[in-house]
């Protein structure tokens, strides 16, 4: 069975990226994984700044997708790496984040966006899910270490 997320009012809404656990990155605090990720598409460091203070993640994603400020050149080919970053933060500075994503066990993770499928599953559940995969990836690289630990 898969464990579908989307709002961060449901249950296992905490995966999103509008949820609110802050983390460390890049020697700046970011209140969510969507305020880093937005910031991250712009070379203007104002832009980028203004992004991270941004009083919510919807308006994080507003500003992210505005294209009044140039968005960087390399961008499609270093999202997901930035996402894999952001989430792997996000995890790992909050234990209750890490014990919510290991007791998953190895159920599909799956963000039910309607309207993104490159990171949801799409309207019609088809789409690359790629929040969902880098999810699964980061749970993973838990259990590994765990398994260090116990060994």
């Amino acid at each position: 069975m898969a464990i579908r997320f989307y709002s961060t009012k449901d249950e296992f809404g905490e995966f999103s990226n509008f949820a609110r656990f802050a983390f460390t990155l890049d020697g700046r605090e970011w209140p969510t994984s969507e305020h880093y990720f937005q910031a991250q598409k712009f070379v203007d460091e104002e832009y980028r700044e203004k992004i991270r203070q941004t009083a919510s993640p919807m308006i994080a994603a507003r500003l992210g997708r505005s294209r009044k400020v140039p968005i960087r050149s390399d961008w499609e080919q270093i999202k997901v790496d930035i996402m894999r970053a952001a989430v792997r933060q996000k995890i790992a500075a909050h234990s209750d984040l890490i014990q919510l994503l290991l007791g998953t066990g190895d159920e599909e993770l799956i963000e039910a966006a309607p309207r993104d499928s490159f990171w949801g599953c799409g309207k019609d559940g088809t789409g690359s899910n790629w929040l969902g995969r880098i999810l699964m990836e980061v749970r993973e690289e838990l259990k590994l270490q765990v398994k260090g630990k116990l060994s």
